[in-house]
């Protein structure tokens, strides 16, 4: 039996470059999934009234005391859980984000990306080569109602910064265009109170919607209305417009369909704020904006992230005066119009 030797450099050549940058990447699912797990298995929550020993942590939880190691050790590592001698506890950050106890909640966006994401990231070759095997659109009820709630946990902080960046005083109907269970219209109406809203969103969407707006105890200030942005037309009688984390749903094309609609029931001079994942010329930064990408392709036929340079193109090929980009924190980024 004889083989192919690669005698490219002589054997046992030193490598010129440190390959761990490369190492630490690939493993990235390792963390990834040790987050997920701890999340679900009740580590962050166990030790949200304080610190434990891992038998004490493993009878909160009802593991083993050896599954309890494996978990809280990783966390360690990670710096989500703090180790001072044989006593674990949450990190600030832990505390303030994964127990349900603090200024936010990100468990059913880990949940999200654990039971839906993750398993569909598995085959992201075949998305990007073939298209997504199944859209978020053809979700389950359950399935649904994981999605849902993961994506208003991730744009919960940006939607509470967003109500504080931009200055609603002159505005007084809100049109949400693709508003999803209402969180970003939730967020503007509860810090201005003289402002009205109306999510818009597909049917099956909005049905959800209702169910929330109702438990946050905002009606009639925020209503829903059902249609679909793409085909149009959108409810009329608002001055200023709100299309935030849709973008990144449709093609080029799509997206100029839907501001020309926007434009059709704007009146001259009203604002239009696009809150997504835009990114630099070359798609490259934010990095977080140029990975979400590929989770935006496993999961919609047609989704990418776009550059600040190609909506600023659309908006002047719909009818649209690009105003300025502004920051909020994280990859998502504000880009504020006006009706020409």
């Amino acid at each position: 039996m004889t083989s192919q030797l690669d005698t490219s450099q002589p054997a046992g050549a030193a490598a010129t470059h440190d390959p761990s940058a490369i190492l630490q990447l690939a493993s990235g699912f390792m963390a990834a999934k040790h987050l997920f797990v701890a999340s679900e298995l009740g580590v962050f929550d166990a030790l949200a009234d304080g610190a434990a020993t891992l038998d004490g942590l493993a009878a909160r939880t009802g593991l083993s005391t050896r599954a309890a190691r494996i978990s809280a050790d990783a966390m360690v590592a990670l710096g989500l859980l703090e180790r001072d001698g044989d006593r674990y506890r949450n990190s600030a950050v832990s505390a303030e984000f994964l127990t349900g106890s603090g200024a936010g909640d990100l468990r059913p966006l880990l949940r999200m990306w654990d039971k839906i994401s993750y398993p569909t990231w598995a085959d992201l070759a075949g998305a990007l080569t073939h298209g997504p095997t199944q859209e978020l659109y053809a979700l389950d009820e359950e399935s649904e109602q994981l999605a849902t709630a993961g994506v208003e946990a991730h744009n919960a902080g940006v939607a509470q910064v967003l109500s504080a960046a931009f200055d609603f005083s002159a505005s007084r109907n809100l049109l949400d265009v693709g508003g999803g269970t209402g969180s970003w219209s939730i967020a503007i109406a509860a810090r201005w109170p003289r402002l009205r809203a109306t999510v818009f969103d597909i049917p099956v969407v909005a049905d959800i919607a209702r169910k929330r707006l109702a438990d946050a105890g905002l009606a009639p200030r925020v209503t829903v209305a059902s249609g679909d942005a793409l085909t149009g037309p959108l409810p009329s009688g608002h001055d200023v417009f709100l299309i935030a984390n849709c973008v990144h749903l449709w093609s080029p094309s799509e997206n100029q369909e839907v501001l020309r609609h926007v434009r059709t029931a704007a009146s001259t001079a009203a604002p239009l704020l696009l809150v997504d994942f835009w990114t630099n010329a070359t798609h490259s930064e934010p990095v977080a904006a140029a990975l979400m990408a590929g989770e935006f392709a496993v999961h919609t036929r047609n989704g990418d992230v776009y550059s600040v340079d190609e909506a600023r193109d659309w908006l002047t090929r719909t009818g649209w005066r690009f105003v300025e980009h502004r920051p909020l924190g994280g990859p998502q980024s504000l880009i504020v119009a006006a009706a020409d």
